[in-house]
């Protein structure tokens, strides 16, 4: 039965991705895109990728799919036709596919969920034997994302920041009133009288920023972490700066509490590494964090992930609010 499910949904991701490729109006191909990102996170959630399920609805479906929306407020609502670019793009396509068919011709790749692939004979099963012993969380994929491969997660905390810096100085191009620490909101506009949409957003929001707080500090027990909490809660700000206008959410959180957001994620994660050498132990070795090495494992998952979550929300909110502030 799940392998129908997976077929058909399979099947959908198909037809989506054909019907957005095909698709002129710029609208429909950001809704369908939302849709894509949903049916991407239902396979990860089949595939028993919980955290990456998580990430992919509330990073692809949701904050992204508002900043296209943004993005598509300052461009024609249809796409141009320029045969000549489709058939570039028609052959660059593939090509690709036909170079990703040999790849994995050639390099015998393993089937998915094969048990005798080297990452299940190897890897995996050490990190799901020292798992209960060096750290003692139930949830194996934030042991090994904040714990065995802090390192990785430090260089990503640090990617998004940086992305973050370089996409507000695309859209500032010059003009330094658009960065959100240097301005004040200017767009007002807001869903107010649009009554079904106002009354239910006001109540969800809530409940979205509590259980981005549920994921951000559940995330050792069950799905979850700083990444997706920090999506989760960046979605529900930027529906209330639609619901309310964007003067009212740079009330709740001003701009430059969002740059020392996001600036003190980031460097928050670096602090408990550099903590970390001060005790007398190696850069993200949390064992040290307390007397007994595993709670102090825990301590550091805990400290490094409210880093990674507080870095998320505020490069997130800063990216919307610089669309924001981009005159039509």
């Amino acid at each position: 039965m799940i392998v129908v499910f997976s077929l058909f949904l399979l099947s959908l991701l198909v037809v989506t991705a054909i019907a957005i490729v095909r698709s002129e109006n710029l609208f429909s191909a950001v809704m369908l895109s939302g849709i894509f990102s949903l049916l991407m996170a239902l396979n990860f959630f089949i595939l028993d990728a919980a955290d990456v399920a998580l990430t992919e609805a509330a990073v692809g479906a949701g904050v992204s799919t508002v900043l296209l929306l943004g993005a598509l407020a300052l461009t024609p609502t249809e796409e141009r036709r320029r045969k000549r670019e489709r058939k570039v793009a028609a052959t660059l396509v593939t090509v690709t596919m036909i170079f990703l068919a040999i790849s994995y011709a050639s390099f015998d790749q393993p089937r998915i969920g094969d048990p005798d692939a080297p990452v299940h004979r190897h890897v995996a099963p050490w990190y799901l034997e020292q798992t209960p012993e060096l750290i003692d969380i139930p949830n194996v994929v934030t042991a090994v994302l904040g714990s065995f491969r802090g390192y990785d997660t430090l260089g990503e905390v640090y990617v998004v920041l940086t992305a973050g810096i370089g996409v507000l100085f695309l859209l500032s191009a010059g003009r330094p009133g658009l960065l959100p620490h240097r301005r004040e909101p200017r767009i007002e506009s807001s869903l107010k009288s649009h009554l079904i949409p106002h009354v239910v957003g006001r109540v969800l929001i809530p409940f979205i920023v509590l259980f981005g707080l549920y994921v951000q500090f559940h995330g050792e027990y069950g799905p979850g972490g700083g990444f997706q909490a920090g999506a989760i809660i960046a979605a529900g700000i930027i529906l209330f700066a639609l619901l309310e206008g964007e003067g009212a959410a740079l009330k709740v959180l001003p701009p430059r509490v969002l740059v020392g957001l996001a600036i003190g994620g980031a460097l928050l994660y670096l602090l408990v590494g550099v903590a970390c050498m001060l005790l007398g132990g190696n850069f993200l070795d949390y064992s040290v964090l307390a007397a007994d090495p595993v709670t102090g494992q825990q301590i550091g998952i805990i400290l490094i992930e409210l880093g990674v979550g507080l870095a998320v929300t505020g490069t997130l909110l800063s990216i919307f609010h610089a669309f924001a502030a981009r005159e039509q």
